[in-house]
């Protein structure tokens, strides 16, 4: 039977999004499952993580491939931390030092900026970044020298929440705990001077979470680049669902892939649910519409919803005025 549904990846350090892809592909194939020509399985990613950042990948394979628009369109959330002091031409340790400071803020300063950066705010996207200009990569045209000019975009931060800092040498005394001992926001005193914030954020599709750092830096005196970005949410799915690269290629050498493969519905736990009749179903699946109140149970479904048969996987319907059409169906 081929497996339709969500791998949720803990991508690593310096693994791309379209490298993973290509890895659960290599799996399938190992295992057996991939398939060949017009039989074969779609592969794709719900969401790019930069090679620089860990964490939550969801991975459709089949019939949830339908759903990858929703994946991206999904509320993000992410840890970062920012080191303070300096700005780099990709806003992130990779790239090469353009601005710096002896400036470092304190916790209370940051903790004072923070409620300008949730909401609906406004940014400026990295020139080290995926969107397009007149059909060409932001990035490609900023390797290439040339001058590339960002437009404001605004995005949505929900939340916006401090872990744990570190801070800069001088603010270190001889009786506090050595920069590497991990210690609480409470023992941080507000005047002293950091090195370095790490954050959580959630936020809405598209925001650039190095544009983030960047401007809280900014808003504090200073330059700022991330260090480190880990993403823990990304739609429905959390860390607690993913597996790691030596998991997942358990899989080519065997392991049953039901053990790691989250259902396809487990990308619309943020919608109802609704069980028709064989019927019903059938019409659905040739395309045709229905009318609600010959619904079992007359619902009164009003929106988005999934439409099953005995528990698997119609369509993902919509119900308006009372009509109820396909928007994405699902063979499986």
């Amino acid at each position: 039977m081929k497996p339709h549904g969500w791998i949720i990846l803990d991508k690593p350090l310096e693994l791309g999004s379209t490298q993973a892809v290509g890895a659960v592909k290599r799996n399938l194939r190992e295992a057996g499952l991939l398939g060949k020509g017009k039989d074969k399985l779609k592969v794709g990613h719900g969401g790019t993580l930069d090679p620089l950042a860990t964490g939550v990948l969801p991975i459709a394979i089949g019939e949830a491939t339908k759903l990858c628009g929703r994946m991206l369109d999904a509320t993000k959330v992410y840890e970062f931390t920012i080191a303070f002091g300096s700005e780099t031409d990709t806003l992130d340790a990779e790239g090469e030092v353009t601005e710096t400071s002896e400036h470092r803020p304190t916790l209370a300063e940051v903790d004072a900026v923070l409620p300008q950066f949730t909401g609906e705010i406004e940014q400026i996207p990295p020139r080290y970044s995926a969107l397009k200009i007149d059909g060409q990569r932001a990035y490609d045209l900023a390797r290439a020298g040339e001058e590339v000019e960002m437009k404001m975009r605004r995005v949505k931060v929900f939340s916006l929440s401090v872990c744990h800092a570190e801070l800069a040498p001088a603010s270190v005394s001889p009786q506090a705990p050595s920069r590497d001992e991990k210690r609480t926001l409470k023992e941080v005193q507000g005047d002293e001077k950091l090195q370095s914030l790490t954050l959580r954020a959630e936020v809405s599709k598209g925001t650039y979470i190095r544009s983030l750092a960047r401007d809280i830096a900014g808003e504090v005196g200073t330059y700022g680049h991330v260090t480190m970005l880990r993403r823990t949410k990304a739609g429905p799915f959390a860390l607690k669902d993913a597996i790691s690269l030596d998991k997942l290629n358990e899989i080519g050498k065997g392991a049953d892939i039901k053990d790691y493969l989250l259902p396809l519905e487990a990308g619309l736990d943020d919608i109802p649910a609704f069980d028709l009749t064989p019927d019903q179903a059938r019409l659905l699946r040739q395309g045709q519409r229905l009318d609600e109140r010959d619904l079992i149970g007359n619902p009164a479904i009003n929106g988005t919803f999934l439409a099953t048969e005995e528990g698997s996987p119609v369509a993902l319907a919509e119900s308006v005025d009372g009509i109820v059409k396909v928007i994405r169906g699902f063979n499986v």
